[in-house]
């Protein structure tokens, strides 16, 4: 029998590297209508939301318990009242921004971080003091007050995100990231705020060293950064008192180092299971700003160290989840405001606990979720609102490969990350 002339059809062959490409593109085309999409997502990530509980949880108790030796007259504290008020507001902000598609938070970014920066020069002109440092703002005609540099954090955060979120990381980007970052930075020490400034760069040379920048072009910046903050501590005296009070806080025990022995002392009370809720007595006049800046000495006292160890094992839980988050993560910038956003609560965290153990000089950071702070507590409720939408199903389908292979050239480790 002749052939027929025709050639048979041969069933295509979907070879492994096919396969990824397509797998890439369903991923890439789900991530643009999700980030783009107004609907709440399908599911939220467990984790996130498990953390963020036993932290909000602790923060309540130990906020009842740390304030009302202040208000011995009162039923109910007032602190403990506007702190749940706080608690309240924190969760509908999680809530709406959870709703704003990431694409329309990359587009406010630039304004946002517009309109904190006047606010911090706003706290310049007319901000007003506590504790030798000019940080708040005083709504008129009201007896509420926030600090501005919590907003300028996370609007750095976002701004430096949208930026770096273009591609690849080019001259050009890496000097309007340096904007962005010296601004607020010089505004803050303006106060004096050296904690911050400093927890300002330090986010954003993290966003940039998973975004991939060289690490030879992040050396000089930080060079010139360490250079700046003992230069500032140097010639600032309220900052040199912190410094005197850390290095040797037994020998200025009733003046610099007061606050740090009393820290001491509430860490060696409570032992390993510390001396029970409403029973520490450091909060009774013996540790200034229990409530706020020390309130993990607080927990250590009362809850003692299995309870230092619940807070700060939900920090790390929350640390592991964020970064997988933007691992997974198939849009850029989805996974920079992921890690952006984990960074901005677990860092601080991080710098508290030091601080309280002796670790670090006193830098006036507040324990994300537990210290009294009703500013604070609203950036972190939006920061969990980011990190939940850039955990969505959508946003990221939990069986996507992890990263994509650069097809020019190796991929290092960080730069994977977000690829």
């Amino acid at each position: 029998m002749e052939p027929s002339g025709r050639s048979e059809s041969r069933p295509r062959v979907v070879t492994p590297a096919r396969r990824r490409r397509q797998t890439e593109a369903e991923r890439r085309r789900a991530s643009r209508a999700a980030i783009s999409s107004p609907s709440l997502p399908a599911t939220l990530d467990g984790g996130v939301l498990t953390a963020t509980a036993i932290l909000t949880s602790i923060g309540v108790v130990m906020i009842y318990s740390t304030t009302a030796p202040l208000s011995m007259g009162h039923a109910v504290p007032p602190h403990f009242t506007r702190h749940l008020a706080a608690v309240l507001l924190a969760t509908l902000c999680a809530a709406v921004t959870l709703r704003i598609p990431l694409q329309r938070v990359r587009q406010l970014a630039r304004p946002f971080w517009i309109a904190s920066i006047a606010l911090l020069i706003l706290t310049l002109v007319a901000g007003v003091e506590v504790n030798g440092a000019e940080r708040w703002l005083a709504v008129p005609g009201t007896n509420f007050r926030f600090q501005p540099a919590e907003i300028a954090k996370l609007a750095t955060v976002l701004v430096v995100a949208s930026t770096l979120a273009g591609g690849r990381i080019e001259r050009r980007n890496i000097q309007r990231t340096a904007v962005y970052t010296a601004i607020p930075a010089a505004l803050l020490l303006q106060q004096p705020d050296l904690g911050n400034a400093g927890l300002v760069i330090a986010l954003v040379g993290l966003l940039l060293f998973v975004a991939g920048a060289p690490l030879r072009r992040l050396l000089v910046p930080s060079a010139i950064a360490a250079l700046g903050a003992a230069a500032f501590v140097a010639w600032n005296p309220y900052t040199r008192r912190r410094v005197t009070g850390f290095l040797d806080p037994w020998a200025h025990a009733d003046d610099e180092g007061f606050q740090l022995v009393q820290s001491f002392v509430a860490f060696g009370r409570g032992g390993s299971l510390g001396v029970g809720v409403g029973d520490g007595r450091q909060k009774l006049g013996f540790l200034p700003e229990a409530h706020t800046d020390f309130i993990l000495s607080g927990v250590a006292e009362e809850l003692g160290l299995v309870g230092v160890l619940l807070v700060l094992g939900a920090f790390a839980a929350l640390a592991v989840v964020g970064t997988r988050i933007a691992r997974r993560s198939p849009d850029r910038f989805a996974a920079l405001v992921a890690f952006g956003a984990t960074s901005l609560l677990v860092v601080p965290a991080a710098v508290n606990a030091a601080v309280v153990m002796g670790l670090l000089p006193t830098t006036g950071f507040t324990l994300p979720f537990l210290s009294y702070g009703r500013t604070s507590l609203v950036i972190c409720g939006i920061a969990v609102g980011l990190i939940l939408r850039a955990a969505s199903r959508e946003a990221a389908p939990a069986k996507a490969p992890v990263a994509r292979e650069r097809s020019r050239g190796r991929a290092t480790r960080r730069e994977r990350v977000i690829a």
